[in-house]
């Protein structure tokens, strides 16, 4: 069809009453995103209230008249599916308006390929339209479905507003509450003109490309409660529906089960496979992960068991990412490992070289490690006379899964069905069964380690105290993963050497300390929260202390500081310890905080020393085995964070800020 033209659709009585009505445009840069709508206007070409408005948060018809399915892949970009079904299409609607919508700034002159299918329940194609040029809009109606009697025709149309959504709407009689539009801007439409006649055909109300409506086109009446047409990102509630399960023993469905897992390779397959392809289908976290790789934002694709030539064998990496921007594409192949299993450097390295002969521009390694600054995992070869440069990127499943949480419990997707997909996505990844679990040993060296300072024989310069840190540290990152997830906050390592100090020089010094002292210690930022949380492991006690350091007000009187301190942990554990920080090289006076709520002037010094802050800290026994296990290292460090931020640290934030 071209622009204006019409055609005859059958009559609701011929038993091709629903149709489905279907979207498609495609990006050169890849960020071609846009939202459909769907207007009920009567005879008046107005809707008959805000009810008649359909788009992303309305998605749905009460009598399933019109439903908005949201978008599936195409060939090229995404599609838009809506099904309409005309037999219950009330009597008192003569219009169907179909639309899209752009925002934060974007045109459809940036999008190719507009065009509007149609296609009755069977899905035979009654119908195509190509909107020729779309122009420098933001909202463009692709086409109408009108009345004829007791039949319904189709009118292309092809032309849409500057103004974006919410002009359209509002011209159609929709009152709209946009946030982003200052308060002086939002204006009440006034009253609509007079309506045609039912029988004669309806009046040409296409607005121009200008945004401004065409002759005869009333601006609109009030109407409350006013749909909100600001896109709002969609997260998953905190709290669980409540199960329709029978019983307990009920397992809800999954997209990815993981319970038919039985080998390593099966776990490789299957997990590499789950990510890419959730990484093709939701932009927003496909571009976090490559990102940091050096990727260009652009349409991505995912494949996996690819075929690439290398001598006389054949070699497969587990994956392929591929990113096209301008007519350029960014290619990286992918190596995976899963349940703790190491990488091979020979296999890396023959991926390394495949990148470099044909073109490629990054080699990703995805394992359970977490990588080190300025230790990469494998050793590779990169020959420095090839014009291709190769980049070697080392990728977590805890960092995966740290990008998935973010996005789907603090900062949003596009839309409900892909918060959906990154929940299964998340649930596999955490599940015992699939072996993406992150970092999960501290290695051989720690009980050795831990024999040597308990019998006093671990000496400075022991390569085994050096794996110890190194692994310590791989912990802590991992651990300051895991809660900025959970939080939706930065959390951060704090580095106490030098600035210029070689991590390889940094990590011997700590391997010194912990023979010297027999403790790992390590502190976390986290983003706006009082002080930096210090976790102290020390293995001569087995001891885990988690602590914070509450510097003292510059105004007001002692016996006022800790009053106060006591009330804002009212709530907090009553084995925390509170000890007060003075000038003086001694300790000052410390106590449990159930022994300081009937007297926290117990905690002020008797020598009158000034006052420099106080120290809170809860103590908890460490795990003996190097793993995650019930009784494991890592899970108590887990067990010890995750206690004392939610006992302490969010009291703290939750009375008063960030000084008692």
């Amino acid at each position: 069809m071209v622009s204006g033209a019409n055609i005859d659709l059958a009559a609701p009585g011929d038993g091709a009453h629903a149709v489905v009505v279907s979207l498609r445009w495609s990006s050169p840069a890849g960020d071609g995103d846009a939202d459909v709508s769907v207007l009920l206007l009567g005879a008046d070409g107005k809707v008959r209230s805000d009810a008649d408005f359909f788009f992303y948060n309305n998605p749905t018809a009460a009598d399933g008249s019109v439903q908005l399915l949201g978008k599936i892949p195409a060939e090229e970009g995404d599609e838009d599916r809506i099904t309409l079904d005309l037999a219950a299409i009330p009597g008192d609607v003569d219009r169907i308006v179909v639309t899209a919508s752009r925002y934060e700034g974007a045109r459809f002159s940036e999008l190719d390929g507009l065009r509007l299918t149609l296609a009755d329940r069977t899905g035979e194609r009654l119908l195509s339209y190509a909107v020729p040029d779309a122009g420098d809009v933001s909202a463009l109606i692709f086409g109408e479905l009108y009345r004829r009697g007791e039949s319904w025709k189709f009118r292309a149309v092809g032309q849409g507003y500057a103004s974006g959504l919410a002009g359209l709407a509002t011209d159609f009689g929709i009152a709209i509450e946009d946030d982003s539009a200052p308060d002086d801007e939002r204006k009440e439409p006034t009253e609509a003109a007079p309506a045609p006649s039912a029988h004669e055909p309806a009046p040409d109300t296409t607005p121009s490309r200008t945004g401004e409506p065409a002759p005869g086109t009333a601006v609109g009446r009030p109407s409350v409660p006013r749909p909100r047409t600001v896109r709002k990102k969609v997260t998953l509630p905190k709290a669980a529906r409540k199960s329709l399960a029978e019983n307990d023993s009920w397992r809800t469905a999954r997209l990815f089960p993981v319970s038919v897992l039985k080998s390593d390779r099966e776990r490789e397959m299957r997990a590499t496979s789950v990510l890419l392809s959730v990484m093709s289908q939701i932009p927003e976290f496909g571009r976090r992960l490559t990102a940091g790789f050096g990727a260009p934002a652009g349409r991505a694709e995912t494949f996996t068991e690819v075929s690439l030539p290398h001598g006389d064998t054949p070699r497969r990496p587990d994956g392929v990412i591929r990113v096209e921007r301008a007519g350029k594409l960014w290619t990286a192949l992918v190596e995976t490992k899963t349940n703790g299993n190491a990488l091979k450097p020979e296999q890396v390295q023959d991926y390394v070289d495949i990148a470099a002969r044909r073109g490629y521009e990054a080699v990703i390694t995805l394992t359970n490690d977490v990588a080190l600054e300025g230790r990469p995992l494998v050793d590779v070869k990169i020959d420095g006379r090839r014009r291709n440069k190769v980049a070697l990127w080392h990728l977590s499943w805890a960092e995966v899964a740290h990008q998935a949480q973010m996005l789907i419990r603090h900062e949003g997707v596009g839309n409900a069905a892909h918060a959906w997909l990154l929940q299964e996505l998340l649930h596999y990844l955490q599940h015992e069964n699939s072996g993406c679990h992150g970092f999960q040993n501290m290695g051989p060296a720690w009980v050795p380690v831990r024999r040597g300072i308990d019998e006093e024989t671990l000496c400075q310069g022991d390569r085994r105290a050096v794996d110890v840190v190194e692994n310590w540290e791989r912990l802590i990152r991992q651990v300051c993963l895991r809660l900025g997830g959970e939080l939706g906050q930065k959390v951060l390592p704090v580095q106490r050497a030098k600035r210029g100090t070689d991590p390889e020089s940094r990590r011997a010094g700590l391997a010194d300390d912990l023979c010297t002292d027999g403790r790992l210690t390590a502190e976390l930022r986290i983003e706006g929260t009082p002080g930096i949380m210090a976790i102290t492991a020390d293995l001569r006690t087995g001891k885990l202390r988690t602590s914070i350091e509450i510097p003292a007000p510059e105004q007001g009187y002692p016996l006022t500081w800790a009053k106060r301190l006591v009330r804002q942990l009212a709530e907090a554990p009553a084995d925390l310890h509170v000890e007060t920080l003075t000038d003086g090289s001694a300790g000052g006076p410390r106590g449990t905080l159930e022994r300081l709520r009937p007297e926290p002037g117990d905690i002020l010094p008797r020598d009158d020393a000034q006052i420099t802050g106080f120290r809170l800290s809860l103590f908890k026994s460490m795990g003996n085995t190097r793993g995650n296990a019930e009784s494991g290292f890592i899970r108590s460090v887990d067990q010890a964070v995750d206690r004392f931020h939610a006992g302490v640290v969010t009291q703290l934030e939750r009375r008063g800020g960030r000084r008692p």
